[in-house]
């Protein structure tokens, strides 16, 4: 979206670096290729390491053979952190958006924006405050979540499309993205479906990044449930994959959201919710020693009863604690079940959480006048030089 608006701003302009098939589309010269150097886990890491070290060569390589005018970079910060240097170096004026979550933990790495990067564009109100108290040129642009139109299918239309039953409410299960988190949280979700009958139907989204037919076998694979036959256990428990988190979110009378950026979804539909994760025993000590998060985002001493600071993002966006949290083991059907049905009820725990979520919503919109992407174009303007002669500046690299 951000190379589409610049191309509508200066039609001869030149873009390179790293990026997805969409970008490339979009007519970025693909140095690098997104899919090439996105490993995640430490033997994925280690395993491809010769491949994405010759990768961030080549790209460093590129911008100091065509010397681009600015530089977006865009998340992923183990790459754009060192690009940036190099870009420093260069004196390639950097533009940042969507900041890593340095007001979480790797605190350290705070000095690293404040040296290398020109302009922090950021979605979350309470990263401006965080970034202009330590000396960083930082913009709240909104979240671009915010600012999708709601879906527009009927709820007639879906229940047909994806055989629900209209006449029963119905309950989303989101578990991740990724399938070390599905396979973490949708046991406990498929759980609750099973032993504690609601009288709903179960909606469940399927990220691109999950494959339907792993997911499918992995519901199946719970023997002691069912005999081991996908078709019948979905059959059981009124369970529908789906694509679309989004419309599942938008119908569903209420939700059970892994923590992660399917929670902002969740606040921006306005679907009233309940926040679960777990992990290893081990991860989770070590994230809560290092996760600590400054006084404009959170009070240090407001932590709930098994001293936990928040981790949905929804609570740290409204300040308190608006959905509920379910994390490691008090993360049980149980504990899902209890805190489901005050939202499913017509009544003041869902009334409130409903207009919670909208005070989220308004927060997370931005300024009047302009779209996240179109502020961050303006910014990248505002850095590039006096138009070159034949039309347009001379390159940005979109990284």
């Amino acid at each position: 979206m951000i190379l589409a608006e610049l191309r509508t701003r200066y039609p001869h302009l030149a873009t390179f670096g790293l990026g997805g098939k969409e970008m490339e589309d979009a007519g970025l010269d693909r140095v690098v290729r997104a899919e090439d150097v996105a490993h995640m886990g430490i033997t994925e890491v280690i395993r491809h390491a010769p491949r994405v070290y010759n990768s961030y060569r080549r790209l460093v390589a590129s911008i100091k053979k065509r010397c681009p005018d600015v530089a977006i970079l865009i998340d992923f910060p183990d790459v754009n952190f060192r690009l940036a240097r190099e870009l420093k170096k260069l004196d390639i004026p950097v533009i940042y958006f969507v900041s890593p979550q340095l007001w979480a933990w790797k605190r350290s790495r705070l000095r690293w924006v404040q040296q290398r990067v020109s302009r922090m564009m950021v979605i979350f109100p309470f990263e401006e405050r965080f970034y202009r108290s330590r000396g960083v040129d930082a913009k709240f642009v909104g979240h671009p979540l915010a600012e999708l139109p709601r879906p527009t299918i009927s709820r007639e239309e879906y229940a047909i499309t994806h055989g629900l039953d209209p006449a029963k409410p119905w309950i989303a299960l989101l578990p991740g993205s990724r399938w070390k988190e599905v396979t973490a949280n949708l046991e406990v979700m498929l759980e609750m479906a099973r032993r504690f009958p609601l009288g709903c139907d179960y909606i469940l989204p399927v990220a691109s990044t999950i494959d339907q037919k792993k997911l499918a076998e992995f519901i199946a694979g719970h023997e002691e449930w069912w005999p081991g036959d996908a078709n019948a256990a979905m059959k059981l428990l009124n369970i529908r994959l789906v694509a679309d988190a989004r419309e599942a979110l938008h119908h569903a009378r209420a939700s059970v959201v892994a923590s992660g950026t399917a929670t902002v979804q969740g606040a921006v539909i306005g679907n009233p919710f309940v926040v679960v994760y777990r992990v290893s025993p081990l991860t989770f000590r070590l994230a809560k020693r290092l996760v600590r998060y400054p006084p404009e985002i959170w009070n240090p001493v407001r932590v709930d009863a098994d001293g936990n600071l928040p981790i949905a993002m929804v609570n740290l966006i409204a300040g308190r604690r608006v959905v509920p949290e379910l994390l490691q083991t008090r993360f049980t059907a149980e504990n899902v079940v209890a805190a489901l049905k005050p939202l499913l009820a017509d009544g003041p725990d869902r009334e409130q959480m409903i207009a919670d979520l909208a005070e989220v919503r308004r927060s997370l919109q931005p300024p009047p006048g302009a779209s996240s992407i179109q502020q961050v174009c303006d910014a990248v303007e505002g850095l590039l030089p006096e138009t070159q002669p034949g039309g347009g500046p001379k390159s940005t690299a979109g990284v």
